[in-house]
C-alpha cells in the first residue's frame, strides 16, 4: 500500500528543518547502506554526530505523532529515529534496492527495529531539481513519486524501489523505517481502506448505528491483528 500524506509539515516547520539542514555538513551515504544497497548507493546523508540532527528528528516526529492520516496508514509500533538525505552533483542517484528487514537503532542498546513500512519525506520544492523521482515497484506496477516539499509518502519496505539521477538541483529528504502495530500488508489494506470508508461515512451519516456497529468490527479486527 502506498500513502501520500500532502503537507505533513507546516511552512515553519519547513523553514526550520532547512535552515537547520544549511548548516550541516554532509557524508557519504553509504554509512546507512545494507551489503546490496552499498553496490548501488550514491548520496549523501547527515551523521549520527551532526549538531542539529536531534532537533530535526525530533521536528519529524513531532509532525507524525500529530497526523491521523500517517497513524492510519502506517499503525505504528516503532519508529526509527529519521535520517536526512541529499541528492546532488557526483552524489546523485540511488539504485534499485529493497530495505533491510531489520534495522539496527542508532544508539548504544544494541536494539533493532523491523522494517515493516519505509517513508520519505520531500524537503527539497519540485521545481528546484530534476530527476530525483522516488520509483517504487510493488504489485499494481511502477509508480514515479516526486511530491510537494513538506509532504510525505508511506509504502511497504519489502519493494523494490529507487531513487532517479538528480541532473540539476539538489533534493534532500528525509527518510524512516517503520515497524508496524500490524505487520501483514494486506491486513494493514484492509483496516486502512475500512479507516478512511468509515471516516466519510461518518462525515456523510453522523454516528448512526450501523457505523457504530462498523467501527467496532475495525476495532476488533486491529485486536485480533496487532502487536504490542
Amino acid at each position: 500500500m502506498l500513502v501520500t500524506i500532502d503537507q505533513l509539515l507546516s511552512a515553519d516547520e519547513l523553514a526550520r528543518a532547512r535552515s537547520l539542514l544549511q548548516q550541516s555538513q554532509w557524508v557519504s551515504g553509504q554509512v546507512s547502506a545494507g551489503v546490496q544497497a552499498a553496490e548501488v548507493k550514491n548520496n549523501q546523508q547527515l551523521p549520527e554526530q551532526a549538531q542539529h540532527l536531534p532537533t530535526l528528528r525530533q521536528l519529524v516526529l513531532d509532525a507524525l505523532n500529530r497526523s491521523p492520516l500517517f497513524f492510519a496508514a502506517a499503525l505504528p509500533l516503532k519508529i526509527l529515529p529519521p535520517f536526512f538525505n541529499r541528492y546532488t552533483g557526483d552524489t546523485n542517484h540511488y539504485g534499485f534496492h529493497t530495505d533491510n528487514a531489520m534495522r539496527r537503532v542508532p544508539d548504544m542498546s544494541g536494539s533493532y527495529v523491523r522494517s515493516d513500512i519505509s517513508a520519505t519525506l520531500f524537503l527539497s520544492d519540485p521545481q528546484d531539481y530534476d530527476g530525483g523521482v522516488l520509483t517504487i515497484n510493488d504489485t499494481f506496477g511502477t509508480h514515479g513519486i516526486k511530491l510537494q516539499a513538506g509532504s510525505l509518502v508511506v509504502y511497504p519496505s519489502s519493494s523494490i524501489h529507487a531513487v532517479t539521477p538528480v541532473t540539476r538541483g539538489e533534493r534532500v529528504c528525509c527518510f524512516m523505517f517503520l515497524q508496524s502495530m500490524v505487520r501483514d500488508p494486506g491486513q494493514r489494506r484492509l483496516l486502512y481502506d475500512m479507516d478512511m470508508a468509515l471516516l466519510k461515512l461518518r462525515s456523510e451519516l453522523g454516528e448512526t448505528e450501523p457505523v457504530v456497529q462498523l467501527t467496532g468490527t475495525y476495532h476488533n479486527l486491529l485486536r485480533r491483528w496487532a502487536e504490542s
